[in-house]
């Protein structure tokens, strides 16, 4: 195994981190001045468009996408720029055109799209001239086993028919989002696994309602469009709006969520890395009881043991990156595995230190540790919760 960064991974880590320092990061007070000024808007504020024109024209554009109509990079050489880009969650992933749920909504369509399908919604996705959602939780079934699903789809001639109720649907309260991709069961008595099907349902059609938003903790998103819960109430789409194959729903999502996975792993490691760099300047400048914080024993542990954590976590992300390249995910799949359950609870227990060190600012929101405590134990739930992982991975090492 070999992680050392080639010379291309080099120039667009350089690159990604002086966008970041010089663009991303001074911009987070404008963004936080915009949404005050503009409390009930579900979409991107006029920053974002900012920061965009500048990653065009410097090239840091859909560098998640490894086939030719991204940056055509491997999983390993987008690792450290994905870590860059989790300093500024809020920002840095939608000023590069970088940001979940679209860019799993752009793998599925690069790989499993039609070309007309890929000419209406792939190429406007990766222009940024729309937005998207993915429909596949619902709020009555434990959504993390997908034979639960009860939204139905079924065939009526020439058309789908789509019924049932979604929810945690990101960045479905945007104006701006124009598609759902919406998994459901197009044969309940198939094998488990070939039950579901994904069509793809444009938002303003009729029988689509946008019920309500949900929040995190309390953090709405609001700038990113909001998690939104859906009905669907015999919602018709041409039979040309299926995505790949009846019964394919399953491996598709399987085959979206990996990337999905370690490219949440990758950002939270960046946020990580912020929360720490918080914690060195607050223990640097504080003192208590005419002690430095950064001499007081438990601090110093705490930093030494997030750096130990952060590096050790670094490295298994490198490895799952490296395996998904060379053999592909499927045989990756105890180290995306992993990485998802191990990820973020060290990330949430860092960022749950460095609150502590902060004291009462750490709660408010002068700070950004709130958002990203709030952002790293939604992960353990996103995409799978810890559970699932464990008891997969479980079952994986005993039969071997």
């Amino acid at each position: 195994m070999d992680f050392s960064p080639d010379d291309r991974t080099r120039e667009l880590t350089e690159q990604v981190r002086g966008f970041l320092h010089d663009h991303v990061l001074p911009a987070e007070p404008e963004l936080d001045a915009q949404l005050a000024a503009t409390p009930d808007v579900w979409t991107f504020r006029p920053v974002v468009d900012e920061l965009r024109e500048k990653a065009r024209a410097a090239g840091l554009w859909n560098l998640f996408l490894p086939s030719e109509r991204g940056a055509g990079l491997t999983n390993l050489q987008y690792a450290p720029l994905a870590e860059l880009t989790g300093w500024s969650q809020r920002l840095a992933p939608v000023a590069l055109n970088c940001a979940a749920p679209d860019t799993g909504n752009m793998e599925l369509l690069a790989e499993f799209g039609t070309a007309a399908q890929q000419e209406r919604w792939l190429d406007p996705l990766l222009d940024a001239r729309i937005r998207s959602a993915f429909s596949m939780t619902e709020p009555d079934v434990a959504s993390s086993d997908a034979s639960q699903i009860g939204t139905r789809i079924r065939r009526d001639g020439d058309e789908y028919v789509v019924t049932g109720r979604k929810w945690w649907s990101t960045g479905a309260m945007s104006p701006d989002c124009r598609l759902l991709i919406v998994m459901g069961k197009t044969d309940p008595d198939a094998d488990r696994h070939r039950q579901q099907s994904m069509v793809l349902v444009p938002r303003d059609t009729p029988g689509v309602t946008v019920v309500r938003p949900l929040t995190v903790f309390g953090y709405d998103d609001r700038d990113h469009g909001g998690h939104a819960e859906i009905e669907f109430d015999d919602v018709r789409v041409p039979v040309e709006n299926l995505l790949g194959a009846e019964g394919g729903g399953f491996a598709m999502a399987q085959a979206r969520l990996g990337p999905g996975r370690i490219h949440h792993c990758m950002r939270a490691l960046g946020t990580a890395e912020r929360a720490l760099s918080l914690a060195t300047e607050r223990a640097r400048a504080r003192s208590t009881f005419g002690v430095p914080l950064s001499q007081q024993g438990v601090v110093r542990e705490w930093v030494a043991e997030a750096r130990v954590e952060i590096e050790a976590l670094r490295l298994l992300v490198l490895k799952t990156a490296w395996l998904m390249d060379t053999v592909g995910n499927r045989q990756a799949m105890t180290e995306i595995q992993s990485i998802k359950i191990a990820v973020p609870r060290a990330v949430q227990k860092i960022v749950d230190r460095v609150m502590q060190l902060f004291g009462a600012a750490g709660l408010s929101d002068d700070q950004p540790l709130a958002e990203m405590f709030a952002g790293a134990r939604a992960l353990r739930i996103a995409d799978g919760p810890d559970e699932v992982h464990l008891a997969s991975l479980g079952r994986a090492q005993l039969r071997g």
